[in-house]
């Protein structure tokens, strides 16, 4: 008979986060955790990723910190590098680091188009390759990225085609990243959050009382996200329970595209 319970257990494993400070990243740190896996914890921020390992170690899970840039090479390879050696795997990657910056296309500066696409896109990309140098040498691993609902439709809220065009990178590279590591053994997955309130999106979004209720009344189940609500498709996605799932984009969105 089929253990459900073991199916999204995670014990023994290792899973790295990135941006893992606040928003989804935090929530992802706890839910692996909860799960079983011990979590490393890395953010820009140090202290923000040291305050999300003690929340994670108060509630008995297993995590540690590390500080990482997800834009410098040199700094991915060494601190995967280093945490890999240290606990001698890396089974799972949450590529979560991310941010956005809203001009209208005619007049956005192109240094921070090239920003949103370093880190959205480029630091994606170094962390999974990264992470999935290691997964490789033992046929085994599980990366989900985030990506977005502008990832896989366009944006007619918001002058905000830099995030549109790095979740769309996100999206396809999460494909492609999928046909060419599966005979490795690793798994390509992302899930495609709606608007969910978090540091980032509060002063974005949440703070509009008007928007908030135009955004809600858009959405068919009638409200927009919270951290948590994206926790079970990460469990699902980084766990045996997705052993046969790879290359797919999966909307946590309240039924925004399937307008």
């Amino acid at each position: 008979m089929i253990d459900a319970g073991r199916l999204f257990r995670l014990d023994g494993e290792v899973a790295f986060i990135t941006g893992a400070g606040a928003g989804l990243g935090r929530m992802a740190a706890e839910v692996l955790a909860s799960a079983g896996a011990l979590v490393i914890a890395s953010d820009r921020d140090a202290a923000a990723a040291e305050r999300v390992a003690k929340t994670v170690q108060a509630a008995g899970g297993k995590a540690e910190t590390v500080q990482l840039e997800v834009t410098d090479e040199a700094a991915v390879m060494r601190v995967v590098g280093d945490a890999a050696r240290r606990r001698g795997r890396i089974d799972i990657l949450i590529n979560n680091a991310g941010t956005s910056v809203r001009a209208p296309a005619l007049d956005m500066k192109l240094a921070d188009f090239n920003r949103i696409m370093a880190i959205n896109v480029t630091g994606v990309f170094l962390c999974a390759q990264a992470c999935g140098q290691v997964m490789a040498r033992r046929r085994k691993g599980a990366i989900v990225n985030l990506a977005s609902i502008y990832g896989l439709s366009g944006s007619d809220l918001f002058h905000n085609l830099a995030y549109t065009t790095s979740k769309g990178a996100v999206v396809n590279m999460t494909r492609g990243l999928a046909c060419e590591w599966g005979p490795l053994g690793i798994r390509v997955n992302a899930i495609a959050p709606t608007f969910t309130e978090t540091d980032l999106t509060r002063p974005l979004i949440f703070d509009n009382k008007e928007l908030v209720a135009k955004l809600t009344e858009r959405t068919p189940l009638r409200r927009l996200g919270q951290p948590q609500d994206m926790a079970g498709a990460i469990l699902y996605l980084a766990s045996p329970a997705a052993s046969l799932v790879t290359g797919v984009t999966l909307p946590v969105d309240g039924g925004w595209l399937a307008y």
